[in-house]
């Protein structure tokens, strides 16, 4: 089974997670930050992941160490649920909509990180999330996870949507990218013979 626990203790914050790649798009998310909890519900949904996480945070400051600290952890656990990445189809992609946003996303589990954020959010914040946080959460996850990972924004108006398709489509192409490739189950898919 391709499951995971990570602990993350910092000075600033208390991260639990478990992440069980083939399952269900169960999830159990806690972050100290409502609009965060909903973003990663859609990822883990649309992922068909099983997913719980409790983070406690110095959230009294803001959401910045929680949302980077999250991104650190759940990277982590997908590389460690993945392991040797034998038999994955690696890469996978998406256009997907979400009303009047337009969202491209692109991923290859490489085991080099990098991201490619093309992305104009038009506001700095929803509600009390600052939404200059999702690309951190983003850079903590592809240089844990080892991954290259790209966004292009092709149409959008609302902060909301966009932001909501960007987790929508992340969750899609990682469930795709991981799935197993039954014609190459016994192989890294690399000329290399490992990623």
């Amino acid at each position: 089974m391709r499951r995971s626990r990570i602990l993350r203790t910092t000075a600033e914050t208390d991260i639990e997670l478990s992440l069980d790649v083939d399952g269900t798009g169960k999830y159990e998310v806690s972050t100290g930050c409502g609009f965060m909890n909903h973003m990663l519900e859609l990822f883990a949904r649309h992922g068909r992941f099983d997913l719980y996480i409790e983070c406690k945070g110095d959230i009294e400051v803001d959401y910045h160490h929680s949302v980077e600290d999250i991104g650190i952890a759940l990277g982590q656990a997908f590389n460690q649920s993945l392991g040797d990445k034998m038999g994955i189809s690696r890469y996978a992609d998406i256009v997907l909509p979400m009303d009047e946003a337009l969202m491209l996303c692109a991923i290859d589990i490489s085991g080099r990180d990098y991201l490619g954020f093309d992305v104009d959010i038009p506001t700095e914040k929803v509600g009390d999330f600052d939404t200059e946080l999702v690309k951190e959460f983003l850079y903590g996850f592809v240089r844990n996870a080892g991954v290259t990972l790209h966004f292009q924004e092709l149409a959008g108006e609302n902060t909301h949507h966009i932001i909501e398709a960007m987790f929508k489509a992340f969750g899609r192409v990682m469930d795709q990218a991981t799935a197993i490739n039954e014609e190459y189950k016994d192989e890294i898919p690399s000329t290399k013979g490992v990623l």
